[in-house]
This record gives C-alpha cells, sequence and structure tokens, in this order.
C-alpha cells in the first residue's frame, strides 16, 4: 500500500511540475508579446513626437533667415501650424517683457554656431511651452500648444481604452499624453526615451501594467489539461503493463508451484501406496500359485487373482511414471548469488494487488544488504508462497490491524528472513504437523505449500521455521547461507 501511495504521489508530482513548468512558459511568452507589442506602439510614439517637434526648430530657423521686417506678418503663422499658439519676436535693441524669455535666449545664443533654439521655463502641466531661438541682433520665441500635437489619426493607440500610459516628461514637469491603466500589482514594462531634437530635450516615458486576468488563461489551461491527459495515459498504459507482467510473473510461479506440488504430491503418494500395492502383488501371486496346485483350483478364482495381479503391476507402474515425470532435470536448480531483500521486493511488487485488496499495510523491521547463494526459482518460489499464507492467514482476522512485518538480516554466515502477519497465529499443537504433507489449518487448503517451501529451503542448504510472532500472529523464518564471496 505505502508502494502504491509513492507511486501516485510520484506520478501527481511529475503533473504539478509539468503544469506549472508548461504554463509559466506560456505566461512568459504572453507577457513578452504584450511587451513587444508595447514597445512597438512606444516606438511609434516617440518617432511621430520627434518628427513634429523637429519642425519647431525648422519654424525658428527660418524666421532668423527671412528676418521678417513687420512683426504684424508674424500671427500668420499660427493660421499655418494651429498649434503654435503665437509668434513673438525682439526687435534689435529691445528686450523681452518677459524675464523667462531672456533667460532662454541667453541659453540658446551660449549653445554656439550652431544657433540652437532653447526652452523658456514655464508649466509644462499647462499644456504648453515656449522656445526661443537668438539670431543675429534679434530674437524671436513660439508658444506652443502640446494639445493635439500628433494627430489623432496618427496616433497608434486608443486613447481611451488603451493600458499604456504615455506622458511627456521634462525639468521634473509631466503632462500626460494618455492616462493608460495603471494597477497595483501586475507585470510593468516601461520606455523612456528623449525625442529627435536637442533644443527640446523632452523624455516620452510610456509605461504598461499586465494584470493577471491579461495572461493567456486558455493557452494555459489547455496545457495543463494536455498534461493531465497525457500523463493518464501514459500510467494507464503502465498499469497496464506491469499488470501484465504481474501476471506473467505470478503465472510461471504458479506453474513452477503447481508442477513441484505436484512433485511432493507424487512422491508422497507412491511412498503411501508403494507398500501396499507390493504386499498385493506378492499376495495374489502366491494365491496363484496355490490355485494351481492340485487338488485343482476354480478357474475363477484364478481368473480373478489374475486380474489383481495385473492391476496392481499397472497402478506401480503409473506412480513410478508420473514420479518420473515430475521430477525437475538434472542440473536445472543452478545456484547464484542473489540479494534477498531484492527476491522479497519483487514478490511485493508481484502480490501488490492482494496487498491493497486486503488493506495490508508492510512494514520493514530491518533490511540489511544480505547476500545468500541458492536456486533464484526456489527462493522466490518460498518467499512468495510464505507472503501469500501470511495474507491468507490476516484473511481469518475479522478485526485488528492487518500490517505484514519483513525482515532481513544476518546471523553470522547465516541469512534470514522473517515474514510475520496480525492473523489469528498457531495454535503450539498444530506446530509439529505444520511441514507435513496434506496438512492446513486453512479450510480447503491442499497441504502442500509449506511442505514445498520447506523442502526447497533444505535443497539449498537452509531450514524453514515456524512460531508465533511478537504481539500475535504467525512468524516464518527462513534461514539460508550467505554467499561467501560477500
Amino acid at each position: 500500500m505505502q508502494s502504491a501511495w509513492t507511486s501516485r504521489l510520484g506520478w501527481i508530482a511529475a503533473g504539478l511540475v509539468l503544469s506549472l513548468l508548461g504554463a509559466w512558459l506560456i505566461a512568459q511568452r504572453g507577457l513578452e508579446a504584450q511587451r513587444a507589442a508595447f514597445e512597438t506602439d512606444a516606438r511609434i510614439v516617440h518617432r511621430l513626437l520627434s518628427q513634429q517637434v523637429v519642425q519647431h526648430d525648422a519654424v525658428l530657423s527660418t524666421l532668423a533667415l527671412l528676418e521678417p521686417e513687420r512683426s504684424e506678418a508674424l500671427p500668420r503663422l499660427s493660421a499655418i501650424h494651429p498649434r503654435l499658439l503665437s509668434v513673438l519676436a525682439r526687435a534689435p535693441g529691445g528686450a523681452w517683457a518677459d524675464a523667462a524669455l531672456s533667460r532662454a535666449e541667453a541659453a540658446s545664443r551660449a549653445s554656439g554656431a550652431s544657433g540652437r533654439a532653447a526652452m523658456a521655463e514655464g508649466d509644462l502641466a499647462s499644456g504648453r511651452y515656449t522656445l526661443v531661438l537668438g539670431a543675429g541682433d534679434g530674437a524671436y520665441a513660439l508658444v506652443i500648444a502640446l494639445d493635439g500635437l500628433v494627430p489623432e489619426a496618427d496616433w497608434p493607440m486608443d486613447r481611451a481604452s488603451s493600458p499604456v500610459r504615455v506622458a511627456l516628461q521634462w525639468n521634473g514637469q509631466s503632462l500626460p499624453l494618455q492616462a493608460g491603466r495603471p494597477l497595483d500589482r501586475g507585470w510593468r514594462f516601461d520606455f523612456d526615451k528623449v525625442v529627435a531634437a536637442e533644443s527640446q530635450p523632452f523624455h516620452v516615458v510610456a509605461t504598461r501594467w499586465v494584470g493577471w486576468g491579461e495572461l493567456p488563461w486558455l493557452g494555459m489551461a489547455t496545457w495543463v489539461l494536455a498534461v493531465l491527459a497525457g500523463l493518464a495515459l501514459l500510467a494507464h498504459a503502465l498499469r497496464l503493463r506491469e499488470a501484465r507482467q504481474r501476471a506473467e510473473a505470478l503465472l510461471r510461479l504458479g506453474q513452477l508451484g503447481r508442477l513441484n506440488a505436484m512433485g511432493e504430491f507424487a512422491a508422497g503418494l507412491a511412498h503411501e501406496l508403494n507398500q501396499p500395492l507390493t504386499a498385493v502383488l506378492a499376495s495374489t501371486q502366491a494365491a496363484q500359485r496355490l490355485l494351481a496346485d492340485e487338488p485343482p483350483a476354480l478357474d475363477t478364482a484364478r481368473e480373478a487373482m489374475g486380474r489383481a495381479s495385473a492391476q496392481a503391476r499397472r497402478a506401480a507402474e503409473v506412480l513410478a511414471r508420473l514420479r518420473r515425470g515430475l521430477e525437475p532435470p538434472a542440473g536445472a536448480a543452478a545456484s547464484q548469488a542473489l540479494d534477498l531483500g531484492a527476491c522479497v521486493r519483487e514478490a511485493l511488487h508481484l502480490l501488490q494487488p492482494e496487498i491493497d485488496r486486503r488493506g495490508v499495510a508492510v512494514r520493514w523491521l530491518s533490511s540489511d544488504p544480505v547476500v545468500v547463494r541458492a536456486d533464484p526459482v526456489a527462493i522466490d518460489q518460498i518467499v512468495h508462497n510464505l507472503i501469500a499464507n501470511a495474507l491468507q492467514a490476516m484473511d481469518r482476522q475479522a478485526n485488528g490491524p492487518r500490517e505484514l512485518r519483513l525482515s532481513v538480516r544476518r546471523e553470522g554466515e547465516r541469512a534470514v528472513l522473517d515474514v510475520a502477519d496480525t492473523g489469528p497465529g498457531l495454535p503450539p499443537e498444530v506446530l509439529p504437523r505444520l511441514f507435513e504433507p496434506f496438512f492446513s489449518t486453512r479450510e480447503g487448503g491442499l497441504g502442500l505449500g509449506l511442505t514445498l517451501s520447506e523442502s526447497l529451503a533444505q535443497a539449498q542448504g537452509g531450514r524453514l521455521g515456524a512460531g508465533a510472532a511478537p504481539g500475535g500472529g504467525a512468524l516464518f523464518s527462513l534461514n539460508l547461507p550467505r554467499d561467501s564471496d560477500t
């Protein structure tokens, strides 16, 4: 039962590991796909904004080259470029009314021969900023609206529903261009890049939060179901193969057991009937001779004695032929080094369905690595018989625990296997007859299993004993010589 639970836990653990690993990989792929889409949209926004702000430099450069003489011509630019709220000019020798514009012009002139424009100090949150260019003895300024800087038709996202937050940042100030959907938890993607205009060093900052609900749950669930179905099919196939192998092994053991039992049966039967048959044969031959003497014997008596003699010879020949046919061939039992504990575990594996069906708990009291030299078929037969007998004995125990206690240990140059059960035990009066042929304490039992096991143990140089187990139940001990090479 413990082995079955261990196997189930192993399958459950494998299913969890595969399911979690696959789901994690699918989630990662989904997140990477969303990150790639986010970065693509953010780069498009950055490129569009860069294209627009570069135009402001071009407008100022054009004003500096044309040097319009009449200031009333400047407002016409607002009609051409609606985002230019106003166009200001400082005539040579004049001064700006706003000190911020003067500082911006000074910064522009300080940029060197390149004549780069400079941004005036202001409040970015108001949605506008001023760009100033010092040119020659004069200067020009553009008051620019950030709202609608990029036409709505060109914007790559739906401003109302997109989860991406986009903002322009400059000098510690921030202007949201798209609200997005900020979250308290989840996965966060960030994008921060300065627009391609040195005069207007705006940072395009984009943020994308991915919540748990946006993970590819359908793909993850499909993977988990596929893993569970695959493991279920694999486990079923392995159980079928294991059941087939167990059935084949049990069939081989059963065939060997039946042959050995029949051999024991034939040997016992021949021993029991040989002497009576010999006596019958001798008596009928004597009667036949007496009847043949004078006075003449009765023909009927002579014919009956002849038939009895013929039947007695026939019975002796049949029994002798049966015994010869069931004896194993010479050299069939080849001894080899065996791990006694491994033999016990193999027998438990074969009997696992019976153990599970009876609700028996298997408990190892000790499991020393012990190697014996014996015939593997004989040892398998003995161990199988002892464990099967213990399981059958616990069937007769109506109440109480059902526990199979096993122990493999060394005792000097010998190896000892103890098989104990929690069944009704062995009454003292049956112990002397326990290994007699045809004696059984189980109703319907043939009484040859323990006899056969004892004969096989003796053939391996060992012995089989029985007694009471500590705490109740029966205890059988198999004592075998250890392998001299280990």
